[in-house]
């Protein structure tokens, strides 16, 4: 269990900067697609990966056409390119580790369009391997608060078997980063439901187990920049990274 969290206050810099930002509906479709493809099902019920990919899609009005098309697509009702999903790792400034999750119809362009982010911050794509180390492929829900008491509750969330919790306010509301292993996921977030607390997000995430600290403004600043770039490549579904701003 940690103690308070800078997470919220610094936008969760250190971890997983996800789709929201620049988000757009190609990047939603692209993830409805490969949730499809990859889990074999257009049932969300038995597809938590597709039932993520609906629920960042309700996020930004996609609209429900967009969305059947998209699941079409997966399931190869449809005609297009060919979908894939693909993995990029590599240190950014001030040597913090990136992992980056795609979904692409052309590899070769989209590792070209990495690489070159990489080369002008001044850090290196590496290989497979090279810093998926890091991180651990965990399931993470974000939760509000019943109001009962920060340790109290976080003590009742590692009881039901979160094997991390972190706080934090959002609009001064007391809310929770509760993690569980991947596998476990669905079932921790019901088992979340069912004792009074409210899930407001639930999905994969890979979670950082070592952090760079990073003091220098101007580090700050490249590291800042060189994750919404990386953010803003169409084909880039999340960015994970292991900095934490002091």
């Amino acid at each position: 269990m940690s103690g308070h969290s800078k997470w919220s206050t610094i936008k969760r810099q250190k971890g997983a900067t996800d789709i929201k930002r620049g988000q757009t509906f190609t990047k939603v479709a692209n993830a409805l697609t490969i949730a499809v493809k990859l889990g074999g099902s257009a049932d969300p019920d038995s597809n938590p990966r597709l039932r993520i990919a609906m629920e960042e899609a309700k996020a930004v009005n996609m609209p429900k056409d967009n969305v059947t098309r998209a699941i079409d697509r997966g399931m190869g009702r449809l005609p297009g390119q060919v979908l894939e999903e693909v993995i990029f790792e590599g240190f950014g400034p001030g040597k913090a580790a990136f992992l980056i999750e795609a979904v692409t119809d052309n590899k070769l362009r989209t590792l070209q369009l990495v690489k070159n982010l990489f080369e002008r911050s001044g850090g290196n794509l590496g290989g497979t391997g090279s810093v998926s180390y890091m991180f651990g492929r965990l399931g993470e829900m974000r939760i509000k608060s019943k109001g009962r008491g920060m340790q109290m509750e976080m003590l009742e969330l590692i009881d039901l078997g979160a094997t991390d919790v972190e706080d934090f306010m959002e609009e001064n509301i007391q809310k929770y980063l509760v993690y569980t292993e991947g596998s476990e996921l669905n079932i921790m977030s019901n088992k979340i439901t069912q004792v009074g607390y409210e899930v407001e997000e639930a999905k994969l995430v890979y979670k950082p187990t070592t952090v760079v600290e990073i003091k220098d403004p101007d580090v700050v600043r490249k590291v800042l920049d060189f994750t919404q770039k990386l953010e803003e490549l169409e084909d880039v579904q999340k960015v994970y990274a292991n900095f934490d701003i002091m």
